[in-house]
């Protein structure tokens, strides 16, 4: 008896599950704000996926062809979609599921899964090409700092950089351990913040400088006509996307936040820890969403202020060497190497991020479709390795051998706007079927959610439209 009673005393041996909640792995939540910030972490990984080759390319891009005057839209399109994140984010923490598993228990069902599933298996596909695009985006810009064989952007160049970032990337994945992943990209988010927001804050230095009369005008809450299309644009492609929203489950999971809350008992004692880490929780939100916005906000700063007054739109990568180009002429070497160095931390956080996510959301896939048991840890933890392996070389290979087909772009637009549709409908169904109503009785959060989820329903209505030909606005 005495030897029973001390083996089931005795902690379990090796590291926690933290797709398992255990009553002895409960801890309570910190009480103080110095406390909740020590615990932060998921948001500043979700950042360095976020803040990627949309706001170097895109958002730069949208800030050349309107100049200032949509400037404001960048603050209202990074914190709309927070809400929605923050709310997924809430179910996980109270229900220790991560969002692929909730999204299955939305019908109506096909096979093993839900039609939400299937949806996020076809997007996944359709970002293959995206993701590769990312890989030799880094890749381009570390070949202009260093072309290492031939000149600047050469195939050989890129091919060598290209096998660097993939090998780099997968040799820091490895372990498949979320304190890795968080290591990395903590230190890229702090890299590329502070490169670029210098990098905006020193334009007034040069020719290209803004005034007050630039940002007021920016600030004045105008859409002028023929900018609809563009705004609608910024809207979804800046700020937190729906794949983002889903691997944030994944995140706030492997921090420890749904396993230090434990299993719902009933107990008030476990809804005073449930209430304490959505606290953490909503502060982690709040810091990424900083973190996205200011970064945001210095990429359309650059392009305002820089190409706009030049007439230049420039597309694709071919901004990366567009702007070193500016740069190196308005500032310098100092202003190249600050935003080559820049560019290569957005983008290799972002190629971190998805090399970190991805397997992770297949891996939950394939246990939902039952060819694993996710269940088992170690079951789990090698087939995140094997992946993390495979899947980089295979994105990889469309940068280098590939061009993009216009099949692929427009699946891919028809697949993010259902899947933004698909997330709300999943968040709806899952807080009023799962979540307690002691958690979502703050009517100020279910305003704001209310606000975000229509203004997100419109945009997925406008982009398969905008897809298939049907101009909506000008």
């Amino acid at each position: 008896m005495n030897q029973s009673a001390s083996a089931a005393a005795a902690p379990a041996q090796g590291p926690a599950d933290p797709y398992a909640l255990r009553p002895q792995d409960a801890q309570d939540p910190p009480t103080t704000f110095t406390g909740r910030l020590r615990h932060l972490g998921p948001g500043l990984v979700l950042s360095a996926a976020v803040v990627g080759s949309g706001e170097l390319i895109v958002t730069t891009s949208l800030g050349a062809e309107a100049g200032f005057v949509l400037l404001w839209l960048v603050v209202i399109s990074t914190a709309v979609k927070v809400w929605v994140q923050m709310e997924l984010a809430r179910w996980t923490i109270l229900t220790g599921k991560p969002a692929l598993e909730g999204y299955s228990q939305v019908g109506p069902r096909i096979g093993r899964v839900g039609w939400i599933n299937w949806l996020w298996i076809g997007m996944d596909f359709a970002k293959m090409l995206q993701r590769g695009g990312i890989i030799g985006g880094t890749a381009s810009a570390l070949s202009i700092i260093w072309p290492i064989h031939g000149e600047p952007l050469s195939f050989g160049s890129l091919a060598i950089w290209t096998v660097i970032v993939m090998a780099t990337t997968v040799l820091l994945l490895q372990s498949g351990r979320y304190s890795a992943v968080e290591r990395v990209t903590v230190a890229t988010v702090v890299l590329f913040t502070a490169s670029i927001v210098a990098l905006a804050l020193g334009l007034p230095l040069t020719e290209f400088a803004y005034g007050l009369d630039d940002l007021g005008t920016g600030l004045s809450f105008m859409i002028p006509a023929g900018t609809v299309g563009i705004a609608v644009a910024m809207f979804g492609l800046t700020g937190v996307g729906a794949d983002e929203m889903t691997t944030y489950t994944y995140w706030c999971m492997e921090k420890g936040y749904a396993r230090w809350t434990g299993p719902d008992d009933g107990s008030e004692a476990r809804a005073r820890r449930a209430e304490g880490w959505l606290r953490v929780m909503r502060l982690d939100v709040g810091v990424s969403w900083l973190v996205c916005t200011v970064c945001t906000l210095s990429f359309y700063v650059i392009g305002a202020s820089v190409l706009h007054p030049q007439g230049l739109v420039p597309e694709g990568n071919a901004m990366i060497s567009t702007l070193a180009r500016i740069y190196t002429d308005t500032m310098g070497e100092w202003g190249l190497t600050l935003f080559v160095v820049g560019a290569v931390a957005v983008l290799f956080s972002t190629n971190v991020g998805s090399t970190a996510s991805v397997p992770r959301l297949w891996t939950n896939t394939l246990g939902l479709l039952g060819v694993i048991d996710w269940t088992d840890m170690k079951v789990r933890t090698r087939t995140i390795r094997i992946l993390t392996c495979c899947l980089p070389p295979l994105w990889a290979s469309f940068f280098l051998f590939l061009q993009s087909p216009v099949i692929m772009v427009q699946i891919g637009g028809i697949a993010g706007g259902i899947f933004l549709l698909a997330v709300v409908v999943a968040v709806w169904y899952l807080r009023t079927t799962e979540v307690d109503r002691r958690f979502r009785a703050n009517r100020w959060l279910t305003g704001a959610l209310v606000v975000s989820s229509a203004l997100i329903a419109v945009l997925g209505v406008y982009s398969v439209l905008e897809v298939f030909g049907v101009s909506v606005g000008g």
